[in-house]
């Protein structure tokens, strides 16, 4: 029988599969979208709420700015997808903008973008889940005091379905995707044709007034506003490179597919996005930071949460909060918030694996596990994740004062570094349709580059004071800490290489064997250390109880044992220390010698069991690995607890295997003896 661990972790995770079935895991487009832009498609859940609740600062009179920020946002939304479209016929790989920097600007250029991108992952679960409770909360407000326990219900849920695999996580999130996209299309539909027909829709809020917090702006101030309003809305563009990163993932043609899916995801995201803005300005929405700086506010501001703005345009749209369309949409918005998170779950681990196999990162994360994903990727990013909505008390509003500047900051590396691999295949063009084609690519970039740039202008400025400055702070660290473990892997190789002159063999092998009782493990451990023929052998005893020392020397001699039996004084009752310094001594006296020491252990089958044995032998093991010319071997003695993990563990007399001879039956564990 499996243990509990193992039976918890194939429930969750289901059964391994074969590393030569990875083939099967690869995403039609149907699949890729959901997987791959959740995370943009979902932002417009939230992107003209972050506007709107900027303009309101300076109270009503700022609300006509809106739908000129909105269409600035659109505009780069739609530079922005066909500039990755080029990304993705370039660079399949699948290293989207680390790679497109690291060829073309330099590694230092590269680890910029794979810290940015780093962040902008863990940033994404951490919003997505955050802003997608804020709508649960919304249709169910009885919810709002146990907020932070529900957002790290939803990580660990997450977490579980993608190590379970990125095609089976697919089809999991593929339906809610695809309701969201339906539900949101025909509450445009429906708000758009009411408002023709003379019926528009209005919100609940329509009626409150706004109490600003800031007044008497002079016309920098209203441009400052305006510009923080623009980058809060920015966050529409969150996960627009992930398709770049996850071009492996697709079927093949990996290429063209990867671009139909990123056309599809960007345009589906312009006209929700463009849809959700016009409708909450006819609608007369009104969303402020501070819920009491609503006037007019229906319940206990302190307390009760404003309901979101896709909320209360369902509301509108549909006729009231009752009926089925509205908590579609409420359910479909939650559950693509908080699935929009498995865009970083897939494009995180993916990158974590490339920085992994090039050494900027612990190999751990280059391998995958037992359902062909990036298993330990996902679980440091949930982790990392999770804390952060501990820390911030699961408020989106909060968390999302830390978001894209990473985003904006790999997006204007990747198409500067795009400029500069268009100029270069353009000296290799040798027709005139193909220069045609790569000068128009390359301005598509340029144009671009300048865009995301001014736009990290913006959000820098912007947002610095209200959070970002962690994110300015963390991104040199992680570069620091890529550069360090990179070091530390180029050191390791350097002294690891194997050398030309022939190796010198030791004088002599010195085998002592660590005795503190005369039993079953001890008589093993002295047989095997004779078994290996060394120049000398000894047993040797640390002498920390005189009786029990004297006993064991008496009993000993009574068994006439073939090694001599050195006892180490220990005045000061301690183990680790006299044994290091008699093997020191050694090595003084024969440098050239080596010392092998045998430790006798006992394995047990139980986690508890371990505490009630005393773990002297892993410390002292610990200790002697650092001392040069001595080998450390443990010689294991499994104790009848261990046959619960192997029930059909075949338990062998002595000699049986030297001989050839295999055991006729199973003992049971219960008759063995210790």
């Amino acid at each position: 029988m499996p243990s509990s661990t193992s039976w918890v972790k194939r429930l969750v995770l289901g059964r391994p599969f074969r590393s030569d079935r990875l083939g099967e895991t690869l995403l039609p487009k149907r699949l890729a979208l959901p997987i791959f832009a959740s995370d943009p498609l979902s932002s417009v859940a939230y992107a003209t709420q972050e506007i709107l609740l900027i303009l309101t600062l300076g109270g009503l009179a700022f609300l006509h700015l809106a739908p000129w920020v909105g269409l600035a946002v659109a505009v780069l939304l739609t530079v922005v997808v066909i500039s990755y479209r080029q990304v993705v016929r370039a660079y399949p790989s699948g290293g989207g903008s680390y790679e497109v920097a690291s060829r073309n600007l330099g590694r230092s250029a590269g680890l910029v973008v794979a810290a940015a991108l780093m962040v902008d992952y863990i940033m994404t679960v951490a919003v997505s889940v955050a802003a997608g409770v804020d709508n649960i909360i919304s249709a169910l407000p009885e919810l709002n005091p146990y907020r932070v326990a529900i957002n790290l219900g939803f990580v660990a849920f997450l977490t579980a379905m993608n190590l379970r695999g990125v095609r089976e996580s697919g089809r999991t999130f593929a339906v809610p995707t695809y309701a969201f996209i339906a539900g949101v299309l025909l509450m445009i539909t429906v708000g758009l044709v009411r408002t023709v027909f003379g019926d528009a829709p209005v919100a609940e809020s329509a009626g409150y007034d706004i109490r600003p917090e800031q007044v008497g702006l002079s016309t920098l101030a209203v441009a400052f506003l305006v510009l923080r309003a623009f980058s809060s809305g920015c966050t529409a563009l969150t996960g627009a490179e992930a398709i770049s990163n996850g071009v492996p993932a697709f079927r093949k043609p990996k290429s063209h597919n990867a671009a139909v899916t990123m056309l599809l995801m960007g345009g589906i995201s312009v006209v929700m996005f463009v849809g959700v803005t016009a409708l909450a300005l006819i609608a007369d929405v009104r969303f402020t930071e501070h819920t009491c700086d609503l006037i007019g506010f229906v319940g206990n501001c302190e307390t009760d949460p404003q309901r979101t703005v896709i909320a209360q345009l369902a509301a509108a749209v549909f006729g009231g909060d009752q009926t089925f369309f509205f908590y579609y949409i409420q359910a479909a918005t939650a559950l693509i918030l908080i699935l929009a998170a498995n865009t970083a779950y897939n494009g995180f681990p993916l990158l974590g694996s490339i920085l992994a196999q090039d050494r900027y990162l612990p190999r751990q994360l280059h391998t995958r596990g037992d359902r062909l994903a990036f298993s330990n990727g996902i679980v440091v990013l949930a982790a990392i994740a999770g804390a952060l909505i501990y820390a911030f008390d699961g408020s989106a509003t909060r968390l999302i004062q830390l978001y894209i500047v990473g985003v904006f900051t790999s997006f204007t590396l990747c198409q500067a570094g795009m400029v500069r691999h268009w100029n270069r295949e353009l000296v290799h063009a040798t027709t005139g349709a193909e220069r045609r084609r790569i000068h128009r690519a390359r301005w598509i970039n340029a144009l671009g580059a300048c865009f995301t740039g001014v736009v990290l202008v913006v959000v820098l400025v912007t947002k610095f004071t209200h959070g970002a400055y962690l994110v300015v702070i963390a991104i040199p660290l992680l570069y620091l800490m890529m550069r360090a473990i990179h070091r530390h892997y180029d050191q390791v190789r350097e002294e690891l290489r194997a050398g030309t002159d022939t190796e010198t063999l030791p004088s002599r092998v010195h085998a002592l064997v660590l005795v503190s009782t005369l039993h079953k493990p001890t008589l093993r451990a002295i047989s095997f250390a004779r078994a290996t023929r060394p120049d000398t052998v000894a047993a040797i005893t640390v002498n920390v109880d005189d009786a029990e020392t004297r006993a064991l020397q008496r009993e000993w001699d009574a068994r006439g044992m073939k090694i001599p039996l050195k006892v180490i004084e220990s005045p000061y009752r301690e183990v680790t220390r006299p044994v290091l310094d008699y093997v020191k001594n050694l090595q003084r006296s024969s440098p050239r010698d080596v010392v092998c020491i045998y430790i006798p252990e006992y394995v047990v089958g139980r986690w508890w069991e371990n505490l009630l044995h005393n773990q002297s032998a892993l410390r002292l093991k610990g200790r002697l690995l650092f001392e040069p010319g001595v080998m450390v071997t443990s010689v294991p003695w499994q104790l009848a607890s261990t046959t619960r993990r192997d029930p059909d563990r075949v338990v062998h007399s002595p000699g049986e295997v030297r001989r050839g001879i295999g055991a006729t039956k199973r003992i049971p564990a219960e008759k063995e003896s210790v």
